[in-house]
Protein backbone atom coordinates (compact mmCIF):
# COMPACT_ATOMS: atom_id res chain seq x y z
CA UNK A 1 0.00 0.00 0.00
CA UNK A 2 1.46 3.36 -1.05
CA UNK A 3 1.70 6.12 1.50
CA UNK A 4 0.03 9.48 1.17
CA UNK A 5 2.51 12.19 0.21
CA UNK A 6 2.56 15.66 1.71
CA UNK A 7 4.79 18.54 0.59
CA UNK A 8 6.14 20.42 3.60
CA UNK A 9 7.99 23.72 3.81
CA UNK A 10 10.09 24.30 6.90
CA UNK A 11 12.76 26.56 8.38
CA UNK A 12 16.16 25.84 9.89
CA UNK A 13 14.65 26.38 13.34
CA UNK A 14 15.86 23.50 15.52
CA UNK A 15 12.96 23.41 17.97
CA UNK A 16 10.27 23.01 15.31
CA UNK A 17 9.11 19.40 15.05
CA UNK A 18 10.16 19.31 11.38
CA UNK A 19 13.64 17.89 12.01
CA UNK A 20 12.27 15.41 14.54
CA UNK A 21 9.68 14.16 12.06
CA UNK A 22 12.34 13.95 9.34
CA UNK A 23 14.66 11.91 11.55
CA UNK A 24 12.14 9.52 13.09
CA UNK A 25 9.39 7.11 12.06
CA UNK A 26 6.52 9.25 13.39
CA UNK A 27 5.21 10.16 9.92
CA UNK A 28 5.78 6.69 8.48
CA UNK A 29 3.80 5.30 11.40
CA UNK A 30 0.90 7.40 10.10
CA UNK A 31 1.38 6.11 6.52
CA UNK A 32 2.64 9.50 5.38
CA UNK A 33 5.56 10.17 3.05
CA UNK A 34 6.84 13.75 3.25
CA UNK A 35 8.89 15.80 0.84
CA UNK A 36 10.75 18.52 2.73
CA UNK A 37 11.88 21.90 1.41
CA UNK A 38 14.00 24.28 3.51
CA UNK A 39 13.22 28.00 3.24
CA UNK A 40 15.03 31.08 4.59
CA UNK A 41 11.94 32.54 6.28
CA UNK A 42 8.20 32.33 6.85
CA UNK A 43 7.41 34.87 4.11
CA UNK A 44 9.28 32.63 1.65
CA UNK A 45 7.11 29.67 2.67
CA UNK A 46 3.97 31.76 2.14
CA UNK A 47 5.21 32.61 -1.36
CA UNK A 48 5.73 28.93 -2.16
CA UNK A 49 2.26 28.07 -0.87
CA UNK A 50 0.80 30.81 -3.06
CA UNK A 51 2.55 29.23 -6.05
CA UNK A 52 1.05 25.83 -5.21
CA UNK A 53 4.40 24.20 -4.39
CA UNK A 54 3.56 23.23 -0.79
CA UNK A 55 0.73 21.58 1.09
CA UNK A 56 1.80 22.56 4.60
CA UNK A 57 4.24 24.90 6.29
CA UNK A 58 5.94 25.58 9.59
CA UNK A 59 5.46 29.34 9.89
CA UNK A 60 5.30 32.20 12.36
CA UNK A 61 1.82 33.71 12.40
CA UNK A 62 2.63 37.26 11.15
CA UNK A 63 3.55 36.06 7.63
CA UNK A 64 0.31 34.04 7.62
CA UNK A 65 -1.73 37.12 8.51
CA UNK A 66 0.02 39.12 5.79
CA UNK A 67 -0.69 36.31 3.31
CA UNK A 68 -4.39 36.29 4.22
CA UNK A 69 -4.49 40.06 3.73
CA UNK A 70 -3.14 39.48 0.23
CA UNK A 71 -5.96 37.09 -0.57
CA UNK A 72 -4.51 33.68 0.30
CA UNK A 73 -6.91 31.23 1.90
CA UNK A 74 -4.67 30.00 4.71
CA UNK A 75 -5.44 28.34 8.02
CA UNK A 76 -3.35 27.68 11.10
CA UNK A 77 -4.44 24.20 12.22
CA UNK A 78 -2.10 23.64 15.19
CA UNK A 79 0.46 25.31 17.40
CA UNK A 80 3.95 24.08 18.22
CA UNK A 81 5.84 26.53 20.40
CA UNK A 82 5.48 29.94 22.06
CA UNK A 83 7.94 32.70 22.93
CA UNK A 84 10.54 31.93 20.28
CA UNK A 85 12.10 35.36 19.82
CA UNK A 86 15.17 36.48 21.78
CA UNK A 87 17.48 39.47 21.53
CA UNK A 88 21.26 39.22 21.69
CA UNK A 89 23.98 41.87 21.78
CA UNK A 90 27.64 42.33 22.59
CA UNK A 91 29.00 42.84 26.09
CA UNK A 92 28.83 46.63 25.83
CA UNK A 93 25.02 46.42 25.91
CA UNK A 94 23.57 45.80 29.37
CA UNK A 95 20.93 43.10 29.69
CA UNK A 96 17.32 44.02 30.32
CA UNK A 97 17.61 42.54 33.81
CA UNK A 98 20.47 44.95 34.54
CA UNK A 99 18.31 47.91 33.52
CA UNK A 100 15.41 49.47 35.38
CA UNK A 101 13.01 48.88 32.51
CA UNK A 102 12.70 48.41 28.75
CA UNK A 103 12.98 52.16 28.14
CA UNK A 104 16.40 52.23 29.82
CA UNK A 105 17.50 49.14 27.92
CA UNK A 106 16.51 50.62 24.55
CA UNK A 107 18.24 53.91 25.33
CA UNK A 108 21.54 52.04 24.87
CA UNK A 109 20.62 51.41 21.22
CA UNK A 110 19.94 55.05 20.32
CA UNK A 111 21.40 55.76 16.89
CA UNK A 112 22.14 52.07 16.37
CA UNK A 113 20.55 49.21 14.42
CA UNK A 114 18.80 45.98 15.41
CA UNK A 115 19.04 43.14 12.93
CA UNK A 116 16.17 40.72 12.27
CA UNK A 117 15.15 38.12 9.68
CA UNK A 118 13.11 39.36 6.67
CA UNK A 119 10.44 42.05 6.83
CA UNK A 120 7.14 40.49 7.91
CA UNK A 121 8.79 37.68 9.87
CA UNK A 122 7.67 37.24 13.47
CA UNK A 123 10.99 38.60 14.77
CA UNK A 124 10.79 41.70 12.56
CA UNK A 125 7.25 42.41 13.73
CA UNK A 126 8.10 41.96 17.42
CA UNK A 127 11.05 44.36 17.18
CA UNK A 128 9.13 46.98 15.22
CA UNK A 129 6.26 46.77 17.68
CA UNK A 130 8.70 47.12 20.59
CA UNK A 131 10.21 50.26 19.07
CA UNK A 132 6.79 51.68 18.22
CA UNK A 133 5.41 51.12 21.73
CA UNK A 134 8.47 52.83 23.22
CA UNK A 135 8.45 55.62 20.62
CA UNK A 136 12.05 54.90 19.60
CA UNK A 137 12.35 56.41 16.13
CA UNK A 138 16.11 56.73 16.70
CA UNK A 139 16.71 52.96 16.46
CA UNK A 140 16.82 51.37 13.00
CA UNK A 141 15.82 47.85 11.96
CA UNK A 142 17.78 46.01 9.28
CA UNK A 143 16.33 42.86 7.73
CA UNK A 144 18.46 39.92 6.58
CA UNK A 145 17.31 37.21 4.13
CA UNK A 146 18.63 34.39 6.35
CA UNK A 147 18.62 34.44 10.15
CA UNK A 148 22.05 32.78 9.97
CA UNK A 149 23.50 36.10 8.75
CA UNK A 150 22.70 37.89 12.03
CA UNK A 151 25.64 36.59 14.07
CA UNK A 152 28.16 37.71 11.43
CA UNK A 153 26.45 41.09 11.13
CA UNK A 154 26.84 41.56 14.87
CA UNK A 155 30.51 40.61 14.79
CA UNK A 156 31.13 42.93 11.84
CA UNK A 157 29.50 45.87 13.63
CA UNK A 158 26.70 46.25 11.08
CA UNK A 159 24.17 45.97 13.91
CA UNK A 160 24.30 46.52 17.67
CA UNK A 161 21.75 43.84 18.55
CA UNK A 162 19.88 41.03 16.82
CA UNK A 163 16.50 39.39 17.28
CA UNK A 164 15.86 35.81 16.24
CA UNK A 165 15.18 32.31 17.48
CA UNK A 166 16.68 30.79 20.65
CA UNK A 167 19.37 29.16 18.49
CA UNK A 168 20.74 32.66 17.93
CA UNK A 169 21.38 32.95 21.67
CA UNK A 170 22.91 29.47 21.77
CA UNK A 171 25.30 30.43 18.97
CA UNK A 172 26.17 33.69 20.73
CA UNK A 173 26.92 31.89 23.98
CA UNK A 174 29.01 29.21 22.30
CA UNK A 175 31.21 31.42 20.23
CA UNK A 176 31.49 34.29 22.67
CA UNK A 177 30.70 37.17 20.33
CA UNK A 178 27.43 38.12 22.04
CA UNK A 179 25.01 37.10 24.79
CA UNK A 180 21.31 36.95 25.51
CA UNK A 181 20.15 40.43 26.57
CA UNK A 182 16.35 40.08 26.39
CA UNK A 183 14.81 36.64 27.07
CA UNK A 184 11.81 35.49 25.03
CA UNK A 185 9.14 36.01 27.70
CA UNK A 186 10.15 39.69 28.08
CA UNK A 187 9.66 40.59 24.42
CA UNK A 188 6.08 39.40 23.84
CA UNK A 189 4.52 37.00 26.41
CA UNK A 190 2.85 33.88 24.97
CA UNK A 191 3.60 34.91 21.39
CA UNK A 192 2.96 32.03 18.95
CA UNK A 193 6.44 31.50 17.55
CA UNK A 194 5.16 29.08 14.93
CA UNK A 195 2.11 27.17 13.85
CA UNK A 196 1.23 24.44 11.38
CA UNK A 197 -0.37 26.18 8.40
CA UNK A 198 -2.13 24.88 5.29
CA UNK A 199 -3.94 26.28 2.32
CA UNK A 200 -7.62 25.84 3.18
CA UNK A 201 -8.22 23.52 0.22
CA UNK A 202 -6.02 21.00 2.06
CA UNK A 203 -8.72 20.76 4.73
CA UNK A 204 -10.64 18.62 2.24
CA UNK A 205 -8.01 15.94 2.98
CA UNK A 206 -9.08 15.81 6.61
CA UNK A 207 -7.86 12.29 7.27
CA UNK A 208 -4.36 13.03 5.92
CA UNK A 209 -4.05 16.29 7.85
CA UNK A 210 -5.30 14.64 11.04
CA UNK A 211 -2.68 11.91 10.70
CA UNK A 212 0.03 14.54 10.21
CA UNK A 213 -1.15 16.38 13.31
CA UNK A 214 -1.07 13.11 15.26
CA UNK A 215 2.63 12.81 14.43
CA UNK A 216 3.26 16.51 15.16
CA UNK A 217 1.52 16.29 18.54
CA UNK A 218 3.54 13.18 19.40
CA UNK A 219 6.75 15.04 18.49
CA UNK A 220 5.85 18.01 20.72
CA UNK A 221 5.22 15.64 23.62
CA UNK A 222 8.47 13.81 22.90
CA UNK A 223 10.45 17.07 23.16
CA UNK A 224 8.85 17.80 26.53
CA UNK A 225 9.36 14.31 27.95
CA UNK A 226 12.71 13.26 26.49
CA UNK A 227 14.56 16.31 25.16
CA UNK A 228 17.91 14.50 25.25
CA UNK A 229 16.77 11.83 22.80
CA UNK A 230 15.11 14.42 20.58
CA UNK A 231 18.23 16.59 20.59
CA UNK A 232 20.31 13.64 19.35
CA UNK A 233 17.87 12.95 16.51
CA UNK A 234 17.68 16.61 15.48
CA UNK A 235 21.47 16.99 15.57
CA UNK A 236 21.93 13.90 13.40
CA UNK A 237 19.20 15.00 10.99
CA UNK A 238 20.59 18.49 10.48
CA UNK A 239 24.23 17.44 10.44
CA UNK A 240 25.10 21.02 11.38
CA UNK A 241 25.16 21.09 15.20
CA UNK A 242 25.71 18.65 18.06
CA UNK A 243 23.07 17.37 20.47
CA UNK A 244 24.15 19.67 23.29
CA UNK A 245 23.57 22.68 21.01
CA UNK A 246 20.00 21.51 20.33
CA UNK A 247 19.38 20.81 24.01
CA UNK A 248 20.63 24.26 25.00
CA UNK A 249 18.29 25.77 22.42
CA UNK A 250 15.34 23.76 23.77
CA UNK A 251 16.05 25.08 27.26
CA UNK A 252 16.16 28.77 26.35
CA UNK A 253 12.44 28.67 25.59
CA UNK A 254 11.06 25.29 26.77
CA UNK A 255 7.44 25.88 25.77
CA UNK A 256 6.22 23.16 23.42
CA UNK A 257 2.70 22.00 22.57
CA UNK A 258 0.49 21.48 19.52
CA UNK A 259 -2.67 22.96 21.03
CA UNK A 260 -4.38 26.21 20.07
CA UNK A 261 -5.52 27.55 23.47
CA UNK A 262 -7.23 30.93 23.99
CA UNK A 263 -3.92 32.55 24.99
CA UNK A 264 -2.32 31.51 21.69
CA UNK A 265 -5.30 32.84 19.74
CA UNK A 266 -5.37 36.12 21.68
CA UNK A 267 -1.66 36.73 21.12
CA UNK A 268 -2.10 36.10 17.40
CA UNK A 269 -4.93 38.60 17.27
CA UNK A 270 -2.64 41.12 18.96
CA UNK A 271 -0.19 40.43 16.12
CA UNK A 272 -3.01 41.14 13.65
CA UNK A 273 -3.64 44.50 15.32
CA UNK A 274 0.08 45.31 15.34
CA UNK A 275 0.52 44.37 11.68
CA UNK A 276 -2.35 46.66 10.72
CA UNK A 277 -1.01 49.51 12.89
CA UNK A 278 2.46 49.15 11.35
CA UNK A 279 0.99 49.22 7.84
CA UNK A 280 1.92 45.62 7.04
CA UNK A 281 -1.73 44.75 6.28
CA UNK A 282 -4.48 46.77 4.64
CA UNK A 283 -7.15 45.68 7.11
CA UNK A 284 -7.58 43.97 10.45
CA UNK A 285 -7.59 40.19 9.93
CA UNK A 286 -10.01 38.23 12.14
CA UNK A 287 -9.65 35.05 14.17
CA UNK A 288 -11.87 32.92 11.93
CA UNK A 289 -9.77 33.86 8.91
CA UNK A 290 -6.58 32.68 10.63
CA UNK A 291 -7.56 29.47 12.40
CA UNK A 292 -9.20 26.11 11.86
CA UNK A 293 -9.13 24.58 15.33
CA UNK A 294 -11.40 21.55 14.91
CA UNK A 295 -8.69 19.05 13.90
CA UNK A 296 -6.24 19.68 16.73
CA UNK A 297 -9.07 19.90 19.25
CA UNK A 298 -10.04 16.31 18.42
CA UNK A 299 -6.46 15.19 19.14
CA UNK A 300 -5.47 17.45 22.02
CA UNK A 301 -8.40 17.41 24.42
CA UNK A 302 -6.52 18.17 27.66
CA UNK A 303 -5.25 21.61 28.79
CA UNK A 304 -2.30 22.99 26.85
CA UNK A 305 1.29 22.13 27.83
CA UNK A 306 3.10 25.29 26.74
CA UNK A 307 3.98 26.28 30.29
CA UNK A 308 4.76 22.73 31.49
CA UNK A 309 8.45 22.97 30.58
CA UNK A 310 10.67 20.07 29.53
CA UNK A 311 12.10 17.14 31.43
CA UNK A 312 15.36 18.09 33.08
CA UNK A 313 14.84 21.69 31.99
Amino acid sequence: MSRDTIRIGHLSTLYHTAFLLRGSSLLADQDIKATWTLFPSGPDIIGAMQEGRLDLGYIGLPPVIIGIDRGLELACIAGGHIEGTVMIAGNTIRTLDACNDMAEFLSQLSGKTIGTPPKGSIHDVIVNNLLSENKRTDIAVRNYPWADFLSDALVNGEIAAAAGTPALATTAGRYGNARLVVPPHRLWPFNPSYGIVVMRKMLEKRDLITRFLTAHEAACEWIRKDPNACARIVAETTGMVDASFVLDTYRISPKYCAALPPEYIASTMKFAETLHALGYTSRLIGEKECFERSLIETLHTEPHHYTAGISGG
